[in-house]
């Protein structure tokens, strides 16, 4: 009887598991579909050409405007030194006082020998007169007259001699008082008073420079000139104009000088040993900050391109190999682009060849796609405009 009984429950144990098994099947048959592959989103940029200023960042150098270096032109002793180091001075401002005594003993002097040379030559003059009215009547001959008019032309040079040196004794005077040729800063005095002085020495006794307008020299590499003639040639790039190129200037530490330069000077000959030839530009410095000698950089603006193609830099890849890529959206799949980069511009890239107006270009997202792909494009500059738009209250 107890056999029997374990039997019947096997068996109704193995009818419910078969109905649990049916009731599983059936509640996933019966259940949602498989989700189905999401299409990626990735961000676009659509490239449209510019007008783009070519500029060219250059190394270079200030340089005074004008360096006057200070000697004497007579000798003597310094008896003063007229001006404060390192202050403005002005032109014809009195730097040294030398010690005159001589040259006004030699001015006195040559103004003595002119008014006895002008007596000599008032007596000549007389004496001349006289003997060529004598001679008409042969009170005296003829040889007498001569030599009368030869003295009165010898007084008369005598004169003019004296008179030269009576001018070169006032100027060499004048030279003991040393001034300045320009308005400019001075520099450190290399003499004291009571130092002894030579005419037209090798060594200076200070240095005048004029700082405003003040000098910049930079050097440009030939292979770059060459380019930028050759574009302007082409018609890729366009001349500012005015044929005088507007400048700017970064200082040591990177930030802008406050005023702008124009090109004066764009050298003719190159350096033979390192292949650049030198531009020099001018810069007004009223509150002189730019000193002789400081480095600086040069931002110089060359020509300008109408139809310049900027793209940010981080839509840019570079292979190991050295070539530049980007990622497209074409007909809605990714499709990988070589490009031709010209120079950095802030943080874009100024690419030549590659792009075309119209190109959508993947900005964001690129990294979560391969070629030939399908995506969905959503334009960055849609997407950064809703994002600012604050959400309306319900």
């Amino acid at each position: 009887m107890s056999t029997k009984i374990i039997a019947k429950f096997l068996v109704t144990a193995a009818v419910c598991l078969s109905l649990f098994i049916l009731f599983l099947l059936g509640g996933c048959s019966s259940g949602e579909p498989a989700p189905q592959a999401v299409t990626p989103k990735v961000s676009v940029l659509s490239i449209k050409p510019q007008s783009q200023v070519l500029t060219t960042e250059l190394a270079g150098r200030t340089q005074a405007f004008m360096v006057a270096q200070i000697r004497p032109q007579v000798g003597g002793i310094v008896q003063r030194r007229l001006f404060v180091e390192g202050a403005d001075v002005k032109v014809g401002q009195a730097l040294y006082q030398l010690d005159a005594a001589a040259y006004s003993a030699a001015l006195a002097q040559s103004r003595a020998s002119l008014v006895k040379y002008r007596a000599t030559l008032k007596s000549a003059q007389a004496t001349a007169r006289r003997d060529a009215e004598l001679v008409k009547i042969n009170a005296i001959s003829q040889q007498a007259n001569e030599d009368a008019q030869a003295t009165l032309l010898t007084a008369a040079a005598d004169v003019q001699v004296a008179e030269a040196e009576v001018q070169s004794a006032r100027i060499n005077l004048a030279y003991t008082r040393i001034t300045s040729p320009v308005s400019g800063r001075i520099e450190t005095s290399t003499v004291t008073p009571g130092a002894l002085v030579v005419a037209n020495q090798d060594s200076a006794l200070t240095t005048v420079q004029q700082l405003d307008p003040i000098y910049v020299d930079v050097t440009q590499s030939t292979t770059e000139l060459l380019r930028l003639k050759r574009d302007l040639a082409s018609g890729v790039l366009q001349s500012n104009g005015n044929g005088e190129a507007r400048i700017s200037l970064k200082l040591d530490d990177g930030t802008p000088y406050n005023q702008q330069g124009r090109l004066k000077v764009s050298g003719i000959s190159v350096n033979e040993g390192t292949g650049t030839v030198t531009l020099r530009a001018e810069f007004a410095n009223p509150d002189h900050l730019l000193l002789p000698g400081m480095y600086v950089r040069a931002v110089l603006e060359q020509a300008r391109n109408d139809q310049a193609i900027l793209i940010p830099q981080k839509a840019v890849t570079r292979s190991a190999s050295g070539v530049t890529t980007a990622l497209l959206v074409v007909d809605g799949k990714v499709e990988q682009r070589e490009l031709t980069i010209d120079r950095a511009v802030g943080n874009q890239w100024w690419v030549t060849a590659g792009l075309k107006a119209g190109d959508q270009l993947v900005v964001e997202g690129g990294q979560k796609v391969r070629p030939g792909a399908a995506v969905q494009a959503q334009d960055i500059n849609t997407l950064a405009a809703t994002a600012s738009t604050p959400a309306k209250e319900s």
